[in-house]
């Protein structure tokens, strides 16, 4: 039998993530849809297949490239015009690959830098109008 896993440290509750959404909401998401003039994307949506496909091929290129302890960096993005498929414009998110090249230090011994020879990972799904969490 297969060990279980455990809830990791950083899950939060529901209600933690409610407060969170609802804040973005209240604080930006108004904001942005008056300067805007419609409602943006604010929840994206991939599968866990998706995210273990690419988290796989971050940790086989960054380990053939030396780097230990590789991670991700989540960016906000937002389309042209000319390549939204609602031709406004929506936003995104996607996922850059991070690591430690040998030899960098920082001051925790480490320098969690983009790597820019994986490619970063995008394309995922958006509710419209957004779903609410």
């Amino acid at each position: 039998m297969a060990k279980k896993i455990q809830k990791p440290e950083k899950c939060i509750t529901e209600n933690e993530a409610r407060e969170l959404h609802d804040n973005w909401c209240k604080k930006r998401g108004k904001r942005l849809q008056k300067k805007l003039g419609f409602e943006d994307a604010r929840e994206f949506h991939w599968s866990v297949a998706e995210l273990e496909e690419y988290l796989a091929y971050v940790k086989q290129e960054s380990e053939e490239q030396g780097i230990k302890d590789p991670g991700i960096r989540v960016y906000l993005g937002a389309y042209p015009k000319s390549k939204c498929k609602m031709g406004k414009g929506m936003s995104t998110l996607f996922f850059s690959a991070t690591g430690s090249r040998p030899g960098a230090s920082g001051k925790d011994g480490s320098i969690q830098e983009n790597n820019y020879d994986i490619p970063a990972f995008n394309l995922g799904s958006a509710g419209d109008p957004p779903n609410n969490y």
